[in-house]
C-alpha cells in the first residue's frame, strides 16, 4: 500500500507538523519533488509531496503559488522554516485549508533529503509487496487452470485474489463462468460490451469500477471483473494473467471439443456403413455405455450456425451414455433420448427434426434413412418435427383412394367410436396415443396421464371388440392408416 501524508506525519523522526487541510491527508504520495519555483506545473505528473523553504514566496504571492499546485494535482506541500521563512506565511496556510491542499511544517533540523529517503524506502516496500503479490496470484490462477478448476476455477480465484467479482462472457454477451453474485452485473454491461471491438474498456456497474478485456480466442470473449477501489498494478498483472490463461484453457477447450465432435461424425459415418460393432465398441470406451436399443434415430436440419448451437447445448448438457449425437451431412444426428434433443432443438428455433421408427444397431442405416427423410419433410412443412412413421402414412394415403379409404377406417374403428360413445373407455384416443409411442406402454402411459394396466387393459379391450392382434405389425398398420384417414376427414 502507497504511502500517505498521514504515514509520513506519523514517523516521529522527521519532527512533521500538519497546518492546513488536516482532512487531507489520507492522500497517497507517488514521489517527493523539492523545488523553489513559483510555477513547477511543467515539471510535475501529480500525486507528489512538493518540498519548498519558500525562496520566492510571501503574504501576496503565496495564494496564487498554492491555487498552481491544486492545478498541478500536488499531493501535499512541505514547507521548511528557519531558513526563508521562520514561519509559514499566513496566506498560503489560509489558501491551503480553503481549497483543501494538505501543508507540512518541516523544521529547520529535518533535511529534506530525510523526508525523500523515507518516501522512497515506502514505495520500495509498496513496489516490492506488488510484486510479491502479482508473483503469488499468477502461481494461484496457474494452479488452478492446470487444476481441475478449469476456466470456472480460475474465474472464481480471480475474484478473491482482486476482492471483487469476475464475470466470464462469450461473444454474444451470455454468461459462461461467473464468481458469486457476479451474474446480474451481466445485463448492465450489454451496452458497454456492445461497444466493446477489442482490447480493453473501463466503466461503472453501480457502485463497482469495472474493467471489461477481450480475450485471446478465435471466439471472442471478454472478461469483465468488478472492484469498488480501481485496480492497482498488481491487480491489473493478476487480471492479465488471468486473461491469457483463459484464453489459453478456452482455445484448447475448443481444439478439444472439435476433435470430439468430428470423431462422433466417424462414428455416425461407422454406423451409416453398417460397422454397427465397432462404432459401438468405440462409443463404450470413451463414454462408458451405449444408449439402450432399439434406436429411435432424431436428424436435425438447419442453418449451419443454429446447428452448431444444438451440439454446443448438446455437449454441456445432455452428452453421455443416454445421448450421442454427431453430425451427418448437414443433419445433426441422435441416439437415446431424443426426445430430449428435440426439445433443445425447439429451443433453439429453426430447427427442424426428423424421427425414425425404432430400429436396432445394425439397421442403423435405414434409421438414419428415415428420419433424414422425416427432417426434410419438417423442412418443408416449417413444422419442429416429424415422425418418420406419419410422414410414411401420410404418403400412403395420397395413392389411396379417399372413399375407399373411409369407408376401411369408419369400419375398423366403429367399434372403438361405439365403446367410447357409452362413457366407458376413450380407447380411440388411447391407440392413436399407443401407436405414436411405438407400443411403449410406459411412455404412452405417462402421456395420457393413466396408469400402464390401464393402458394395458385399454388395448385388451381394442383388440377384443375388432378382433385383431396388435401384436401384429400388419394389424398396427391398420390401425395408424384408418386414425390417419379419421384425421384428415
Amino acid at each position: 500500500m502507497a504511502l500517505t501524508l498521514a504515514a509520513l506525519v506519523a514517523e516521529r523522526s522527521l519532527g512533521l507538523r500538519v497546518r492546513a487541510a488536516e482532512a487531507g491527508l489520507d492522500r497517497a504520495i507517488g514521489w517527493v519533488h523539492p523545488t523553489e519555483l513559483t510555477d513547477p506545473q511543467a515539471f510535475l505528473e501529480g500525486g507528489e509531496l512538493l518540498l519548498t523553504t519558500g525562496l520566492t514566496l510571501d503574504e501576496t504571492t503565496s495564494p496564487g503559488y498554492i491555487r498552481r499546485l491544486v492545478d498541478a494535482g500536488v499531493a501535499g506541500l512541505g514547507f521548511g522554516v528557519g531558513l526563508s521563512h521562520e514561519s509559514i506565511p499566513r496566506s498560503l496556510v489560509d489558501t491551503a485549508e480553503e481549497v483543501g491542499l494538505p501543508v507540512l511544517e518541516v523544521p529547520r533540523k529535518t533535511p529534506f533529503i530525510a523526508i525523500t529517503r523515507a518516501v522512497s524506502r515506502a514505495v520500495a516496500a509498496d513496489e516490492y509487496a506488488s510484486l510479491v503479490r502479482t508473483g503469488k496470484g499468477q502461481q494461484e490462477l496457474t494452479r488452478t487452470a492446470v487444476g481441475k478448476g478449469g476456466p470456472g476455477g480460475v474465474v472464481r480465484k480471480l475474484a478473491k485474489l482482486v476482492d471483487g467479482w469476475v464475470l466470464l462472457l462469450d461473444s454474444s454477451g451470455a454468461v459462461t463462468e461467473a464468481s458469486p453474485s457476479a451474474r446480474p452485473f451481466a445485463d448492465e454491461l450489454q451496452e458497454d460490451l456492445a461497444r466493446l471491438r477489442a482490447g480493453t474498456l473501463v466503466t461503472v456497474a453501480g457502485e463497482y469500477n469495472v474493467v471489461l478485456q477481450t480475450l485471446d480466442t478465435r471466439a471472442r470473449g471478454v472478461l469483465a471483473v468488478g472492484t469498488h477501489e480501481p485496480l492497482d498494478a498488481a491487480g491489473q498483472h493478476i487480471v492479465n494473467t488471468a486473461v491469457s490463461l483463459l484464453s489459453l484453457a478456452l482455445e484448447q477447450n475448443r481444439e478439444h471439443v472439435g476433435a470430439l465432435r468430428r470423431l462422433r461424425s466417424g462414428l455416425c459415418d461407422l454406423l451409416a456403413a453398417g460397422q454397427a460393432e465397432l462404432a459401438t465398441r468405440t462409443m463404450k470406451s470413451l463414454w462408458g455405455g451405449v444408449p439402450d436399443a432399439p434406436w429411435s434415430v432424431l436428424a436435425v436440419a438447419g442453418p449451419a450456425g443454429t446447428r452448431r448451437s444444438l451440439a454446443d447445448v448438446l455437449d454441456a448438457e445432455v452428452a453421455g451414455d443416454k445421448v450421442f449425437f454427431g453430425e451427418s451431412g448437414a443433419f445433426v444426428v441422435a441416439l437415446g433420448d431424443v426426445e430430449t434433443v428435440a426439445r433443445q432443438a425447439s429451443r433453439l428455433g429453426g430447427l427442424h427434426a426428423g424421427l425414425s421408427d425404432p430400429v436396432s444397431t445394425v439397421d442403423f442405416p435405414a434409421g438414419l434413412r428415415q428420419a433424414k427423410q422425416a427432417a426434410e419433410a419438417a423442412k418443408a412443412e416449417r413444422s419442429p418435427l416429424v415422425r418418420f412413421a406419419e410422414h410414411a402414412g401420410r404418403g400412403f394415403l395420397e395413392m389411396v383412394e379417399s372413399q375407399a379409404a373411409q369407408a376401411f377406417s369408419d369400419s375398423l374403428l366403429a367399434p372403438l367410436r361405439h365403446h367410447d360413445e357409452t362413457g366407458r373407455g376413450e380407447l380411440v384416443a388411447s391407440l392413436t396415443c399407443w401407436l405414436e409411442h411405438h407400443g411403449h406402454w410406459d411412455l404412452a402411459s405417462a402421456r395420457l396421464g393413466v396408469h400402464r394396466h390401464t393402458l394395458r387393459n385399454r388395448m385388451r379391450k381394442v383388440a377384443e371388440l375388432t378382433g385383431r392382434d396388435l401384436d401384429s405389425p400388419g394389424v398396427r398398420a391398420e390401425f395408424w392408416l384408418a386414425l390417419q384417414v379419421s384425421v384428415r376427414t
